[in-house]
């Protein structure tokens, strides 16, 4: 049975009897005590002669899935009590009997009719068939009232020993889920006075172990689950299969133990977030191979107004740990294309290291927003308080939605906030992912403690093989909350602190207690995460090591933006000496950052042929230099000769591979008038060697530069960024010409030796 304070419902449907002994009376038909109902055909019956009563205290997400299930099949359910105070207990144990008594009286008006009656709860509930079926299968039991069977008994452990002992299927009743006939089920309903806050579930268990009344009124139970599903205890039971019937819409449910195929089903307990809702995002027509997301399209609205009459939003970022990429996370924050003046801009700095990038943000774009609030790292905000502070501020500024963003969540789409906004849901996370892995944002399911469990359709969703909306029972990073949900509820309940958990552990348990659907989207690709397990703030130019962990965001920093030309097959590539070629590969800022980490380090060499980094301690031509692995970047280093200097290694000394490629010798060269200006001619100990410029000729220093004496030809003016290749060994003798002014640094490497 739903265990939901504040949030019980009920519904009714009515088939009128259409045999051929029925006549026209004021109000109804009426039928004459003969088997015409037995003869009842499809095409009898008649969707406007099915009344569906409902009971609910107020709307919610499960309940408009409910409807929408009901739509599909031509149910129209009317709602009585809606508004009203819920009078059936606090539902935390027994309780719920104010259905009961409320239901009396919607179906006394029904008695003599020779009416069947169906009543479900809604919140939990998913219609997959239509109520013609349902009540041919009803009939076929042989049953005058049919209640849903479940594996658990509620609430009276005691009674176990006096329920009849079944062959097959489910023992116990379930009060979520009943269908008979009118007078038989008004002789239940009173067989006895409940109190509002009496336990219903308990009132009908009773009534069935009397052996004698249940003969009378014919009570049965649908043990092996051929119209009603309790998920509970028997999530494991069903399974969603595919089917070529279209009245089915590719999907139907299957009960894998009894081979039977459920009509409805119901997430009775804990099943309620998470085996209901993946059912919920297929059936009955909510997601198919074919039409893709139908349920994407509903209740989505127009978001082409005038910037004045748009929506406003309390746009909420939380940096709570040290994050790679930090400056253009903020940037594309601040590109969303979404006007600002319709924005209030709210800011959780607790890693003092990015207190300048905030800083630097804020004085780029902070007077553009409507509104800004800053909480800073000495403000020892905790994040729990940081968050539920959001919420309020949400309220306090008449924002209508509440956009929380986390460090580590890029919005590569511009357009992200204004397709959330018109998704039109309560609750929705865009889906995103780490680059190159299945680390997301979301969770499909969960373990019996509430932590991370996969679901079933968890990869298709995360590589995007299956695109859509779906409910799901954990968000984090990045999502959208319709403000008045904040409205809805105080913050003693909607908080983001819950027993030990985290913050976004708690803030989703208690929306899943408060019957609240957390939906995520990747109906487009919104964006991805970033991985700041690895991001660490102790070294010089911390992104520059994570080319392995975030090599996304590293290239779209680093490499430079014409690189991808170098390998067009239709384009000559630079050839400024006899086959040493030149090639543009990183960005100045890469060249910034890694003069920056060896100036910081600052331990060059002496120059002389005594090096005791090296095996042997000796070096024939040295150079005054910092080694790659004197700075922990040496294994990135090798990563990035593999991915990005190998590519072009075999691009233009075709018929040579080795990947990976094989460096021993990775430095940083440091040319300097009054310490190293040059280096006499020699040859490289490798198969091919790259030398990338780090800085600028006639800006940082004047000389220097590449002589090729086999060729006497040289490079000189070398750009930052941009790479020389050419062979070892024998053919290009060559040496460093003399830098007269300046600084001149170069990073070189000795590849395959």
């Amino acid at each position: 049975m739903t265990r939901f304070k504040h949030l019980t419902l009920m519904v009714c449907v009515i088939v009128v009897c259409r045999g051929q002994h029925c006549e026209k009376i004021a109000g109804g038909e009426k039928c004459e005590e003969d088997d015409s109902l037995e003869k009842i055909t499809e095409d009898d019956l008649v969707l406007d002669d099915i009344l569906v009563y409902t009971v609910a205290t107020e709307e919610t997400d499960g309940f408009q899935r409910y409807k929408l299930s009901a739509d599909e099949f031509g149910i129209k359910p009317v709602v009585l009590g809606f508004g009203k105070e819920w009078k059936g207990g606090d539902m935390s144990g027994p309780g719920g009997a104010w259905k009961i008594n409320l239901l009396k009286t919607a179906l006394r008006e029904h008695k003599d009719q020779n009416k069947i009656a169906l009543f479900t709860d809604a919140y939990d509930v998913i219609f997959l068939r239509k109520p013609e079926d349902i009540v041919r299968k009803f009939k076929e039991t042989g049953a005058k009232v049919l209640f849903s069977a479940e594996v658990f008994l509620w609430p009276d452990l005691k009674l176990k020993d006096k329920y009849p002992v079944v062959e097959e299927g489910k023992r116990f009743l379930n009060s979520g889920m009943y269908i008979g006939y009118v007078d038989q089920l008004l002789e239940l309903l009173d067989r006895e006075e409940v109190k509002d806050t009496d336990d219903d579930q308990l009132f009908f268990t009773k009534a069935y172990l009397d052996e004698e009344f249940r003969k009378k009124i014919e009570m049965k139970l649908d043990h092996k689950s051929e119209i009603f599903m309790n998920l509970n205890g028997a999530e494991n039971e069903v399974e969603i299969v595919e089917t070529e019937s279209k009245e089915h819409h590719k999907y139907k449910l299957k009960n894998l133990i009894t081979h039977t195929e459920p009509m409805i089903v119901h997430g009775n307990g804990p099943s309620k977030s998470t085996a209901l809702n993946y059912i919920g995002n297929y059936l009955p027509n909510g997601w198919n191979p074919n039409d893709g997301c139908v349920s994407c399209k509903v209740g989505q609205f127009d978001l082409s107004s005038k910037e004045e009459d748009l929506p406003y939003v309390l746009l909420a970022l939380f940096i709570e740990y040290p994050t790679p990429f930090l400056e253009e996370q903020l940037l594309k924050a601040a590109s969303l294309e979404y006007p600002k003046s319709r924005m209030h801009l709210f800011i959780h700095n607790a890693a003092k290291y990015h207190t300048d990038h905030v800083d630097t943000f804020l004085e780029a774009y902070g007077t553009q927003y409507k509104s800004v609030k800053k909480i800073i790292p000495d403000d020892a905000t905790t994040e729990w308080a940081a968050r539920d502070l959001a919420m309020d501020q949400c309220l306090a500024k008449e924002c209508d939605f509440l956009f929380v963003v986390d460090s580590i969540a890029h919005l590569d789409n511009p357009h992200t906030l204004k397709l959330l906004i018109a998704q039109n849901r309560t609750v929705l996370a865009p889906i995103m992912v780490r680059h190159n892995k299945v680390w997301s944002n979301f969770w499909g399911e969960l373990t019996k403690d509430g932590f991370y469990a996969r679901s079933n359709d968890y990869m298709d969703i995360v590589q995007n093989d299956k695109r859509g909306l779906w409910v799901v029972p954990f968000i984090n990073s990045v999502y959208l909350i319709n403000a008045k949900l904040l409205k809805r509820f105080d913050r003693k309940t909607l908080k983001y602190s819950k027993d030990k958990l985290d913050a976004d552990m708690a803030f989703c348990a208690n929306l899943r207690d408060l019957g609240v659907f957390m939906f995520a989207s990747n109906r487009l690709d919104f964006g991805h995460l970033v991985n700041p397990e690895t991001f660490d703030t102790t070294r010089t130019e911390p992104d520059m090591y994570q080319i392995m962990d975030n090599q996304r965001d590293w290239e779209s920093r680093y490499i430079h933006p014409d690189y991808p030309e170098n390998l067009n097959p239709e384009k000559k590539p630079l050839q400024p000496c006899p086959d040493v070629y030149w090639f543009p590969v990183v960005t100045r800022r890469f060249c910034k950052s890694l003069i920056n980490m060896m100036e910081t380090f600052g331990k060059w060499s002496a120059g002389k042929n005594e090096d005791n980094r090296l095996e042997g301690g000796y070096e024939a031509v040295p150079t005054r230099d910092i080694h790659m692995n004197q700075v922990g970047w040496d294994r990135h280093w090798l990563f990035f000769l593999q991915q990005y200097v190998r590519p072009l290694q075999e691009h233009v000394f075709i018929g040579y591979t080795h990947d990976p490629p094989r460096s021993l010798m990775n430095f940083v060269v440091r040319y300097k008038p009054d310490e190293q200006p040059s280096l006499r001619p020699h040859h490289d100990s490798s198969t091919y060697t790259i030398n990338l410029a780090l800085n600028e000729a006639d800006v940082d220093y004047e000389g220097g530069g590449c002589r090729f004496i086999r060729y006497n030809c040289s490079v000189t003016k070398t750009k930052p960024g941009w790479l020389l290749m050419h062979p070892g060994r024998l053919t290009h003798y060559h040496e460093g010409l003399l830098v007269t002014k300046g600084i001149r640094y170069i990073m070189i490497s000795f590849v395959d030796p």
